[in-house]
């Protein structure tokens, strides 16, 4: 018999609900994204999981997204974690400093254990064109940043994407020594890829790539933001582009991840694809 997993947990990246009109250009659906996470919860209620993860991109616009999509995940029997993308930014400027209480997080980014794992949430929306308040300084530096990148050459230095700071910056550097010396394996977790390069990927993703490569015991780097998805290996971290919910009229993408001594096996639903991940 094949070992049972140490643990399962749930992926869901960008359901972007809002009651709005397709947007056929782009194919996204926001008014269906209720209708994909209900069927996606009662998927997920059949199974034995830790908790279920959203990577951000939680509504499409608009406050009172809020209230009609929040209470779906109510129905949802496992604990739930969720990380805010750029999208649960587009809402009037009095509500830019409450999204996440909102939400009902810890705070922006926070960090939690399981069997062994650490599993850390970033905020990757902090230096950005949309999160901070209008007048916030670190609007002026994503433009810096946004700029720098343009001339360089580079193609994700988009108004969509964003970065995270300096003091967050040193607690994941933090974090990821704390695991270290606990001997926990750890997965990051964000709403922007760094890796492969793309035109989506965060304002910082070179200076997280870096950070990312100088340990060993990161086994995955888990994103949405991308919503045709994407996958790559770098210094043998696997990066993990979950696709969006939002996309298409009548098919979800949403995923439960199993978490074995020797690999992790991703189990697409809908658009998702599978994986076997073995670990080094």
């Amino acid at each position: 018999m094949p070992s049972a997993p140490l643990f399962r947990f749930g992926v869901i990246a960008d359901p972007q609900y809002a009651d709005l009109e397709p947007n056929l250009t782009l194919n996204r659906y926001p008014a269906k994204s209720l209708d994909k996470l209900r069927d996606a919860i009662e998927e997920f209620n059949r199974h034995d999981l830790a908790f279920v993860v959203t990577l951000g991109d939680i509504i499409d616009r608009q406050w009172k997204s809020f209230d009609v999509i929040l209470p779906v995940y109510e129905a949802l029997r496992h604990a739930k974690h969720f990380l805010l993308g750029n999208h649960d930014f587009a809402v009037a400027p009095e509500h830019l400093g409450s999204v996440s209480a909102r939400v009902g997080m810890p705070s922006a980014y926070y960090d939690f254990s399981h069997s062994g794992y650490r599993f850390i949430a970033l905020d990757g929306n902090e230096i950005s064109v949309f999160a901070p308040p209008e007048d916030d300084p670190r609007r002026q530096e994503a433009k810096a940043l946004m700029k720098r990148l343009g001339d360089s050459g580079a193609t994700n230095g988009q108004r969509w994407n964003a970065a995270i700071s300096d003091a967050q910056f040193d607690w994941l550097a933090a974090k990821l020594r704390e695991a270290k010396a606990a001997g926990e394996k750890v997965v990051v977790m964000n709403h922007y890829p760094v890796f492969p390069d793309n035109p989506h990927n965060a304002l910082d993703s070179d200076r997280m790539l870096s950070l990312l490569a100088e340990h060993d015991h990161i086994i995955a780097y888990l994103n949405g933001h991308n919503h045709a998805g994407n996958f790559g290996v770098s210094d043998g971290t696997y990066f993990v582009n979950f696709m969006g919910m939002v996309d298409t009229e009548d098919t979800s993408a949403y995923s439960i991840v199993s978490v074995y001594d020797d690999r992790l096996e991703v189990t697409g639903f809908g658009r998702e694809t599978d994986r076997t991940l073995a670990l080094r």
